[in-house]
């Protein structure tokens, strides 16, 4: 089975089969995670300094924050799923 990652942005990949969900970070809920995450292990800061347009949590009770839409988040990974289930078929 062929791992697939997702890219999050600035050279940053995610293996999809780990992401749990793709959220905005307007929320105060959301935003209230992360702040309470700023200081552990769990919370990956890949944006580069940029804003934070998406808040990924993983299977493994990590946070990642990329500086890429969820929108464009979501695409990405529909087409990677896409892509990967018409390998399997073959």
């Amino acid at each position: 089975m062929q791992k697939e990652f997702i890219n999050i942005g600035y050279g940053n990949y995610v293996h999809m089969d780990r992401i749990v969900a793709i959220i905005s970070p307007d929320s105060a809920p959301i935003k209230r995670m992360v702040q309470n995450n700023r200081d552990s292990l769990n919370l990956i800061d890949a944006t580069f300094g940029r804003k934070t347009r998406a808040v990924i949590i993983m299977d493994s009770k990590h946070i990642i924050l990329s500086a890429i839409q969820t929108d464009t988040l979501n695409t990405r990974l529909s087409e990677m799923k896409d892509m990967s289930s018409k390998g399997e078929d073959e």
